[in-house]
């Protein structure tokens, strides 16, 4: 009995794809088999770096466009030294052998729907969905001619928009590989019931079985239970903590409004509930110095200017109410007027611009648009399964979460950090020997001294240091600032800002979304898992486009059992599963068994 077969991956990504593969099993007749990676094959040099030091496989560094697409695509002809790949470099790419599956994932840009359909109707990203036909074609070119025989397996994972986006294309798809002589189905289908994620990623696949070489029906994998985003990132280091988490756990840095916002937003609402939110009845506690916005009198006297004017930053002269404007009481009243929807409007003029007198309108319609994408600003709970995970940046679709960890860390036990009173009776006394975990203190009165002058001073912003000491600490000195900055609303930071429902909501680091997307916590070297080599953004982006490891190894699963059964000469077994591949000329009814 065959106990390994091989794939290849074609636009392999960070090695989502692989990943599930290589930790598929399948068991029969007491022998064990399972897949090896020939290659992946991807023309982002990035990527294919950190796909080998993910999965430990080859990565190819291939660019599969032809020189129109190329073209078309970049919008420029392709450099001297650019030659098209062909048939042949795929085949030494797969180390000369033909696999038993290719997985591909193609760029899925201009069929997603967060790209606005008269740009995916571009000659750019045409030119990059039809990118998924020509890498079909050359890769079971190269095993035909250079191989003699055609991969059992093809399939083809996309967005589920393809179908509709993209379905000319998909005809010639399922053409081109009739033409090879497979057997074409296709479905869309969750990842996260497949994988048994903690988020929902509906996802398109086709799958191609070669009848020759692959007889045995291939049932659809089961259905696993979805987990909730606190049950994969709940175990996880608290964001921030890049020596456990490595540097991908840093808090992504959004402006203060942004921050401001997320934390009015209610776990599992969106950017919609904040038209709910009457923001008045909140405000920041800050409190400014004397002069601060401060406008002086065209006719006195101006104040001190400062090394830090700026309105707002300083109490010195900063602003000026100028009369210099022009704007007297016989200027049109309709300049820069902004009309009620739902009101009658003041006269239509011929003016032409806002600042004339033409009119402008509150139109409240953009948030009735339904293509809006519904994850912008989205707070999730966490105790709930997360919505896909996309390669957008936050405030576009990327989630956040209601963080309740802050907490729940500091408040497991009740008697954490307690310290009893010494006038009275004593709690029970536990097995534990460390305060942080229920042992007791004592406010022992008996000591009889009182720290120096200056332990744990706070220092006024405006007045001279007290001397620094080379004893730098709280404890012992004045080394603590009443600091009165608070970051603009434009200004980007990271803030804590506890929501209404106790928790922290902030958007989700780049770590925990690699781990609800289904990679490992660590490196196969040991390291957090993490990619080199580009931005967060970018990063976000690689694991937002992966095909998740854990929903790759439940397909791999299925098919590897019926590569085995194939062996075995078993073209048929009992399953309450449905078949995902059918025989020519069978309905799916007729084969399944009820």
């Amino acid at each position: 009995m065959k106990t390994e077969y091989t794939a290849a991956f074609l636009f392999g990504g960070i090695g989502g794809g692989s990943l599930g593969f290589s930790g598929s099993r399948a068991e029969y007749m007491g022998k064990i088999a399972k897949f090896r990676s020939l290659c992946s094959i991807d023309s982002d040099p990035v990527v294919c770096k950190n796909y080998e030091a993910i999965t430990g496989g080859k990565a190819v560094q291939m660019d599969l466009f032809d020189r129109q697409q190329y073209t078309d695509f970049y919008g420029n002809e392709p450099p001297k030294e650019w030659q098209e790949a062909s048939p042949w470099d795929i085949w030494k790419a797969f180390g000369e052998q033909v696999p038993d599956v290719i997985f591909t994932s193609p760029p899925c840009k201009g069929f997603s729907g967060l790209l606005p359909e008269k740009s995916a109707s571009s000659k750019k990203y045409q030119a990059l969905n039809l990118l998924t036909i020509r890498g079909i074609d050359i890769s079971l070119a190269a095993c035909r001619d250079y191989g003699g025989e055609l991969p059992a397996l093809f399939l083809l994972e996309n967005v589920p928009r393809i179908m509709t986006r993209g379905k000319k294309i998909l005809q010639l798809i399922k053409a081109t590989l009739r033409k090879y002589g497979y057997l074409v189905n296709d479905e869309t289908h969750d990842c996260g019931e497949i994988g048994g994620l903690g988020q929902h990623r509906k996802r398109y696949l086709l799958i191609a079985r070669n009848e020759k070489r692959m007889p045995a029906f291939i049932y659809k994998p089961e259905i696993k239970p979805l987990k909730t985003i606190g049950d994969v990132i709940g175990l996880l280091p608290l964001p921030g903590d890049e020596i456990n988490g490595g540097p991908m756990h840093r808090v992504p840095m959004l402006q203060r409004k942004t921050w401001e916002r997320l934390a009015f937003i209610p776990a599992g609402g969106d950017w919609r509930d904040l038209e709910k939110v009457e923001f008045e009845k909140y405000r920041l506690e800050h409190s400014p110095r004397a002069g601060a916005w401060a406008v002086d009198d065209w006719d006195k006297t101006g104040r001190t200017v400062t090394g830090g004017a700026g309105v707002g930053r300083s109490n010195g002269l900063s602003a000026v109410n100028d009369p210099r404007t022009g704007f007297k009481s016989g200027t049109h009243a309709s300049i820069y007027r902004v009309s009620k929807n739902d009101e009658p409007a003041p006269t239509v003029t011929g003016a032409m611009r806002p600042n004339n007198g033409s009119l402008c309108v509150g139109d409240p319609r953009l948030s009735e648009r339904e293509s809006r994408h519904p994850g912008v600003y989205r707070i999730v709970r966490a105790d709930e399964t997360s919505p896909c995970v996309t390669g957008t940046r936050f405030g576009s679709g990327a989630i956040a979460v209601a963080d309740p960890m802050l907490n729940a860390r500091s408040q497991r036990y009740p008697g954490t950090y307690r310290v009893e009173d010494w006038n009275e009776a004593s709690n029970t006394i536990l097995g534990q020997t460390d305060i942080q975990c229920g042992a007791p203190s004592i406010n022992d009165p008996r000591l009889g001294c009182s720290p120096r002058a200056g332990s744990y001073g706070v220092q006024k912003w405006d007045e001279p240091a007290t001397t620094v000491t080379g004893s730098g600490d709280v404890h012992s000195g004045s080394t603590a600032i009443a600091d009165p900055r608070i970051p603009d609303h434009n200004e980007r930071c990271v803030m804590v800002i506890i929501s209404e429902d106790g928790t922290w909501h902030r958007p989700m680091t780049t770590y925990e979304l690699g781990a609800l997307q289904g990679f490992p916590s660590h490196l196969p070297d040991g390291r957090p898992f993490q990619l080199e080599g580009c931005s967060d953004a970018k990063a976000r982006e690689y694991v937002g486009n992966a095909v998740p490891p854990d929903a790759a190894e439940g397909m791999a699963n299925v098919i590897l059992m019926a590569m085995v059964m194939s062996d075995a000469g078993i073209s048929f077994t009992f399953s309450h599963q449905e078949v995902w591949v059918v025989p020519q000329g069978e309905s799916p009814e007729s084969a399944i068994i009820h």
